[in-house]
């Protein structure tokens, strides 16, 4: 019987990196204009680490159960093909996803902050949450950031997905010219 992969062994698996929007990318908070049009707040730390992923080969993808241009805008900007909102059930997105893309569950993450996002959690190999996540979250995650949601938590699981695949030191390395 062999022993339960650590969570650095987990993300060195990861080809397919997927997000939740709402309390991962954004901290959560709703904020809507007097005519009603939401707004949300992403952090420039993660959608830079989000665009490190892709120069790295990992593929990225977004399941959310709102539907906002605004986060189009956001995944278009970070260059993440994979776009999927109003997901009314995120597992079947989510295996839709990985067979077109021709994956193994095992050969994906997903960072989830709530309820909603476990049925894609407990399935894929690598399962992150933000510090705030729902403590049944936190309980099921393989790896839990030490920041909140849209506070840099994207960043940190990124970096570590990129250190367990020993591809940060020479991403770091070429962002400082050498």
């Amino acid at each position: 019987m062999s022993a339960a992969l650590t969570a650095a062994e987990r993300a060195s698996r990861v080809k397919l990196m997927i997000f939740d929007v709402d309390g991962v990318l954004t901290d959560g908070g709703l904020l809507f204009t007097a005519a009603g049009d939401a707004m949300k707040s992403f952090n420039s730390l993660d959608g830079h680490g989000v665009k490190l992923l892709g120069e790295a080969g990992i593929a990225t993808a977004i399941i959310t159960g709102r539907r906002s241009e605004i986060v189009a805008a956001r995944a278009k900007e970070m260059k993440i093909a994979h776009l999927f909102q109003g997901a009314e059930n995120k597992l079947s997105v989510f295996v839709n996803l990985i067979a077109s893309l021709g994956l193994t569950a095992d050969a994906c993450g997903y960072m989830g902050d709530d309820w909603p996002d476990l049925p894609v959690m407990l399935r894929c190999g690598f399962a992150a949450a933000p510090a705030n996540a729902h403590p049944d979250v936190i309980a099921r995650a393989h790896w839990v950031a030490e920041a909140r949601g849209g506070h840099g938590a994207v960043r940190e699981v990124c970096d570590a997905i990129l250190r367990a695949q020993r591809r940060y030191d020479a991403l770091l390395a070429a962002a400082c010219g050498a």
